[in-house]
This record gives structure tokens, sequence and C-alpha cells, in this order.
């Protein structure tokens, strides 16, 4: 296991013991792209190695996959009750009030503390931070984390470079006060940003900068854009700067990681970054082939995948990384714990 605080003072570590993953039924694979994109299979896998991804249909929203993730993380750890719920999104519902109270209410959660992280596509390590810290002061015993996006209802579908990549899901986990040398402890952190290179990643309009200037914006302003050459370096350098300094952190290298879990960006960010760790491919986690890029949701999709194929088990040593708009990135480490058996993530 990773090493753990020691002496009868140290702080309750944030242990996992609840997890689960939801995407939508649709599916669009890249056939269904290629009809209205000047594209076809061949092309979109070479570049991101995805061949189909899931959406949401019309009038549904974030909160709704966010609630049925919820509810299966809550069965998964075998409990009703939390004291704080934690929605990691870049698509709330509305830009006003956040998510995470409707996420609670409707799993009978009203009462608890509930707030949004808005970190991208890092948002789920930034909320396990969170989480472990709001654990560690004893301000909860157990936290409901959901990372959720529905990038479809920003992502223009004309878009031939975004359209192809991203898709909508949920993924959630419970975490309860533990010690920090048991299996599913969340260890240690490394987390950074970058703003002066914010305008690599935007969604321009909708914020208090649009809606303070005259005139109504344009559909390029309201649609999400990325850069994404300056983008890949930018992804593989921090993801993998990291995770090596979490690693430090910890003292441990990364012939101890026995399971590398990157934010699912697309195959050919994973695997730079796991070369550039040293790491062998298949130690990689990679579940972006079926469902795309799915934002704050990849990372717990990614483990409910991994648990579900039993590609996991109790005692591995995981190493959790992620990077996204902002800038931003962060890093974690992860003791496997013994978990139920979990649902598929799809009706």
């Amino acid at each position: 296991m990773f090493p753990a605080a020691t002496g009868s003072s140290a702080p309750a570590a944030a242990v996992l013991c609840g997890l689960a993953g939801w995407v939508p039924s649709r599916v669009v694979t890249n056939a269904h792209l290629a009809r209205r994109l000047d594209t076809d299979d061949a092309w979109i896998r070479s570049r991101t190695g995805i061949r189909q991804r899931h959406v949401i249909d019309p009038g549904q929203a974030t909160s709704d996959l966010a609630v049925e993730a919820g509810r299966r993380a809550l069965a998964s750890a075998g409990t009703d009750r939390v004291d704080a719920v934690i929605v990691a999104t870049t698509t709330p519902d509305r830009p006003c009030p956040a998510t995470a109270p409707t996420v609670a209410a409707r799993l009978g959660l009203a009462g608890v503390a509930a707030f949004d992280i808005g970190a991208v596509c890092t948002g789920f390590v930034y909320g396990l931070a969170s989480a472990a810290g709001l654990i560690a002061a004893g301000v909860a015993e157990r936290v409901l984390l959901v990372g959720a996006d529905t990038y479809s209802t920003i992502v223009d579908p004309l878009d031939r470079a975004n359209a192809i990549v991203f898709g909508d899901g949920a993924g959630a986990v419970v975490l309860r006060a533990g010690h920090a040398d048991e299996p599913g402890a969340v260890g240690h952190f490394d987390l950074g940003s970058d703003g002066a290179h914010e305008d690599l990643i935007t969604v321009a309009a909708g914020g208090s900068r649009q809606r303070s200037r005259p005139g109504e914006p344009g559909r390029e302003e309201r649609h999400f854009a990325m850069r994404g050459k300056e983008v890949y370096r930018h992804a593989v350098t921090r993801m993998a700067q990291s995770a090596r300094a979490t690693l430090d952190r910890a003292g441990r290298k990364t012939d101890d990681v026995d399971l590398f879990v990157p934010h699912q960006a697309n195959l050919r960010i994973l695997h730079s970054v796991a070369d550039d760790l040293g790491l062998p491919r298949e130690r990689c986690a990679a579940h972006v082939e079926s469902v795309g890029n799915t934002g704050a949701a990849s990372i717990p999709l990614a483990l409910a995948d991994a648990a579900v194929r039993q590609a996991v088990r109790p005692g591995d040593r995981l190493l959790l990384t992620a990077f996204g708009g902002g800038l931003t990135w962060g890093s974690c480490l992860l003791t496997w714990p013994t978990l139920p058996r979990l649902e598929r993530t799809t009706s």
C-alpha cells in the first residue's frame, strides 16, 4: 500500500467505499457522425481511439445523469445517507443555482452540504481533494462525489474537431472517514493551474464577461472551443509532471503503480502520458473507446469500467491524473478497496 500517516492524532482519511457509473442509452457511433461531418470511422479512430459515445435525449440535463450515478454509488456503499454532496461539472443545469443541491434533494439528501466544482476535466480529482478535506476537518463523515458532464449541450454538432471527441456521462464515488493505511484510502495529492492559458479551452458566452458587453453572442461564442494542438502538448506535459510530483510526495516510483487511470481525453494522450512516465500501456486504464471524453465523469467511469471487468483487485495501487481547461491539472493516489460487484453503466 502507499505510505500512510501515523499516530493517533492523524486526521481521518477519505476512504472509497462506493462506486458507480452511468451513461445515457443513446449511442452515437462514428458512422453516425460521418453522415454529417467530413470524416469517417478510420479517421476518427486513428486520431482519438474513439468508436462511439453516449449522448442525452432532448430535455435531459446533467443532474439526471448525476442522480442516477449517485443513486448507484450510494447503493454500492450500502448507505442512503451522506453529509455532503459535491458535483464536479462544466455543464451545470443552469448558471445559477449550483447543480449539487438539486442532485442532493432528488436523492433524498435535502439539508446536507452541497456544492459544485468547476475545474473542467480535472474536476473529479479536485473533488476528491475537497471531499478528503471535508472528512479530515471533521465536517463530514461521508461524502458523495459525482463527476457529471453533458458536453453534447455545449459542443457544436458541426464542429468536426470536437464533435468526434466528447460524450455525456456521470460517475460517482462515496467516501467515508477511515484510516490512511486501509484499502480504499485516497492518498497524496498534487493540484495546479495556469490561468494565463485560459483561452485554450473555453465557452465564451454565458458568463459575466460576455453578458457585460452589448449585443448577443454569436454561434461560436455559445459553443465549446479548444485549440487542440496546444492542448495536447500541455495535457501530456502537465499530467506527467503532476503524476511524478504525486509519486514523489508518497516516496513511490512508477513501478509501484498497478493501474494508471488518467483523464480519458483521447487514446493518443493517454498513451503519450503513460509512455512519458515509463508505464506499460497495458497498465493504463482506457475506457475512452466506448464513451468518448466525458469530462469530469471520465475518471470515475474508467474506474467503474475497470471494476466491472475485474481489471483491478483489492490492494492494487492506483495513480489518477487529469488535465482540463483553466488550465487545471491534478493527480492523486488510491489503494483499491473491496467493493460489491458493480452494475453496468447503461440501462
